[in-house]
């Protein structure tokens, strides 16, 4: 065994936590800060500099993206005969807040994330989990590099957890239940094409689901429907339904 592992796992004054670590990800690991920051949110987190603050909510933007790259690959390999709306349908049901918020649940995120129970109510605390979820892929991204976080992904996550084929066949409409739930409690709700942000490519849309004037979610794809579909999903996260 390497020095520097040994001395991780047992001498270090954060070997416990390291080795929590090691048994919810299968490896040692490297910078044990990034791991830390991946699973504190922003209710118990300080600024820093400049009004941000040192919260997961970067490394979710950075992990989100990574995580993004890694289930079209293996979807565009797994599925060589199928079209870009089917691989993207099918990518947005994996990376959906709901799936990973169930993921983090079954990695046992719970007994890691930080968080003030006295600002999360209880109907948004599973959220935490999928935010979490996305952080720690952007927290394994710097510490370890693309390559192993896509091995790492499809061995430990995936492959074991994700029932992709089943996903195929499930039918997830979060755009009808946040109309249906609009309707219910007669409010006015909206799906509004916006303009990209600058840099981001122009065959990409950003769709905002507004209630009552107010936006509740926002999603981005190349696909307009499944824009609209993560901007309901993310609505409905917000709304507790």
């Amino acid at each position: 065994m390497p020095v520097l592992r040994f001395y991780k796992l047992y001498l270090s004054p954060n070997r416990k936590y390291v080795k929590l670590l090691k048994n919810l990800l299968g490896f040692v690991p490297g910078n044990l800060m990034l791991y830390r920051l991946a699973f504190r949110h922003k209710s118990v987190a300080q600024v820093v500099k400049k009004g941000v603050k040192n919260s997961n909510e970067r490394l979710e933007f950075l992990g989100d993206a990574v995580l993004g790259s890694v289930v079209a690959e293996i979807l565009f390999k797994m599925y060589p005969y199928e079209d870009e709306g089917f691989l993207t349908e099918l990518r947005s049901k994996i990376v959906s807040r709901i799936n990973l918020n169930q993921l983090g649940r079954k990695l046992g995120f719970e007994q890691l994330v930080e968080f003030d129970n006295r600002v999360i109510n209880t109907s948004r605390q599973s959220s935490l989990l999928g935010d979490a979820f996305e952080a720690l892929i952007g927290a394994v991204y710097l510490d370890k590099g693309y390559n192993f976080t896509k091995e790492f992904l499809a061995t430990r996550i995936i492959k074991p957890h994700v029932d992709i084929h089943k996903l195929e066949n499930t039918e997830t409409n979060f755009k009808s239940k946040l109309i249906e739930w609009c309707q219910r409690h007669s409010k006015d709700i909206t799906f509004e094409l916006t303009s990209n942000q600058q840099g981001e490519s122009s065959k990409l849309f950003t769709v905002q689901a507004s209630i009552d004037g107010e936006i509740f979610g926002s999603g981005k794809e190349f696909n307009k429907k499944t824009a609209e579909k993560l901007a309901a999903e993310k609505a409905c996260e917000a709304l507790g339904i």
